[in-house]
C-alpha cells in the first residue's frame, strides 16, 4: 500500500537460508529502493537463528556514519524469494526492503497498481544468437 506521504509498504516473509519451514511474517515494510540492504529488527533475526557476518558502515540522509552487523536471510514477498544481506536493525531504525532483496526477486515497485510486479526479463550478455 502508499500511504499518505506517498511510501510503499508492503509484507515480507523471512527464514534463515538453511531452513525455509522457520519463515516468520513481517507486516508494514517500508520498500525503500534508495537502501541496498534489507533492515530488519535484531529481535527477529535473533529468533530467526540468522547470525550476523560482519559489521558494515552506512551514511544515513543526514550525513552521519553509523554501523550495523549484517548476516543473510531468505526473503518472500509477491510471489517470489530469493536470498539477501539483511541488516540487523537497533532501535529507532527503519524495517525496510532494500534494492539487492527487489533485484534478487526480480521486482519493482509499479505505484500506480500501488504493488510490486515483476521487473521484466533479466538482462544477459550472450555470445551468440540463441
Amino acid at each position: 500500500m502508499i500511504d499518505e506521504m506517498g511510501i510503499f509498504r508492503t509484507t515480507v516473509e523471512l527464514a534463515p537460508l538453511h531452513d525455509h519451514s522457520k519463515g516468520r511474517e513481517l507486516r508494514d515494510v517500508m520498500v525503500d529502493t534508495g537502501s541496498e540492504y534489507t533492515w530488519v529488527p535484531r529481535e527477529l533475526l535473533e529468533e530467526l537463528g540468522i547470525k550476523p557476518s560482519r559489521t558494515e558502515r552506512f551514511e544515513s540522509a543526514d550525513g552521519r556514519i553509523i554501523e550495523r552487523e549484517i548476516g543473510f536471510a531468505l526473503v518472500f514477498t509477491a510471489g517470489r524469494a530469493s536470498p539477501t544481506i539483511v541488516t540487523f536493525a537497533g532501535e529507532g531504525d527503519m524495517v525496510l526492503l532494500g534494492a539487492l532483496a527487489l533485484e534478487g526477486m526480480n521486482l519493482r515497485v509499479d505505484l500506480a497498481r500501488r504493488e510490486l510486479v515483476p521487473a521484466g526479463p533479466v538482462p544477459v550478455a550472450i555470445t551468440k544468437a540463441a
